[in-house]
């Protein structure tokens, strides 16, 4: 694990490579921003005292490495035939350009190595994967997606792949990865069918999934049934990082309804019911899980073993950054009906 300082150049070159690429004007200026991106990550992900994390940083590098390679040799075969300076192509430019960049945002089919991934992460890190590591390939497919059969396809296997493979996991990271990738569906949607939906809906999803990581790692909980065993001094973490987890399924009232309440809106505005219904069951499908795991635990096997004597450090400022994120997700929804109702 890199030292403090290494780590905050690390995290600026990680961003200034989804800068360079989000605003770079031809596709070879935007693949050089992924691998600036890429070569910045991986460090932060390898620590050799711990083996899973090696392991998970040579899988990504790999996945990554053959995805940044097929976009070269994509963009290299567009300058040939047509222009590097253009977003504008062709009928089938479109597919064989984004297929490397859903690869790299791990959406549905080509989400194999993600869960794989996320498994062998640090929290931190997770949350950089399921957030700032989906921006630029997004963004780039922005100017190119368009609804036709392939796209239409992706999304309903993301959706689907979302929710049913989450179903049956019982380990945390699995379970945000395939929530990840369900929510990966609904921005491509967005992406489809608005220009500026889809920033909506990532801003509130990255707030979402770092308000969700910050309390998991507060609580310490790895697993489903460690969230089963509770002491009293934990309560508050507890209460905070299941209402997250159901805001992230996008249960109303809370924040992360808002965001699916629109795409919803513009997919029957755009004449998409069939594909909306679609997405809706899917994401009943991902808050069932969500809702199993928290009624569980509020509700039904809340333990508190007499053993557990351990003593909490007062963590204050990790404390107020956790409440003051899952205020936002509970309290947003309401604020937002509130200013959309006054305009």
């Amino acid at each position: 694990m890199p030292s403090n300082s290494t780590k905050i150049l690390l995290l600026f070159t990680l961003v200034s490579g989804v800068l360079v690429s989000v605003s770079s004007n031809s596709w070879l200026g935007a693949w050089m921003g992924l691998e600036i991106n890429l070569m910045s990550f991986i460090p932060l992900m390898s620590n050799v005292k711990n083996m899973y994390n090696t392991e998970a940083s040579l899988k990504y590098f790999i996945v990554q490495v053959l995805a940044s390679a097929t976009l070269l040799f994509m963009v290299v075969m567009k300058t040939l035939t047509e222009d590097l300076f253009t977003f504008e192509s062709s009928a089938y430019t479109p597919m064989v350009i984004c297929t490397p960049l859903l690869l790299k945002s791990g959406a549905a089919p080509l989400h194999w190595w993600f869960p794989g991934v996320m498994e062998g992460l640090s929290w931190e890190n997770c949350a950089l994967l399921m957030t700032v590591q989906k921006a630029a390939p997004l963004m780039l497919m922005s100017y190119l997606i368009e609804i036709n059969a392939f796209t239409l396809s992706i999304i309903m296997l993301s959706t689907i792949v979302g929710s049913i493979g989450g179903l049956n996991q019982t380990s945390m990271r699995k379970i945000l990865t395939y929530s990840s990738i369900n929510h990966t569906g609904w921005m491509l949607i967005a992406l489809a069918t608005s220009e500026n939906l889809w920033m909506v809906y990532f801003t509130i999803y990255s707030t979402l999934v770092i308000t969700v990581v910050s309390a998991i790692k507060l609580s310490g909980v790895s697993f489903i049934n460690q969230t089963m065993l509770t002491n009293k001094e934990t309560t508050l973490i507890k209460f905070m990082m299941f209402t997250s987890l159901l805001s992230l399924g996008g249960l109303p009232p809370f924040l992360g309804f808002l965001p699916k309440w629109i795409v919803i809106q513009n997919m029957i505005t755009n004449n998409m019911a069939p594909l909306a219904t679609i997405v809706v069951v899917t994401s009943l499908i991902t808050l069932y899980y969500y809702l199993k795991i928290s009624y569980s635990s509020f509700m039904i096997l809340n333990v508190e073993p007499k053993w557990n004597f351990k003593s909490h450090k007062p963590e204050t400022m990790k404390n107020m950054t956790a409440v003051a994120l899952s205020s936002i997700s509970l309290t947003g929804m309401v604020i937002c009906t509130i200013i959309t109702n006054i305009n």
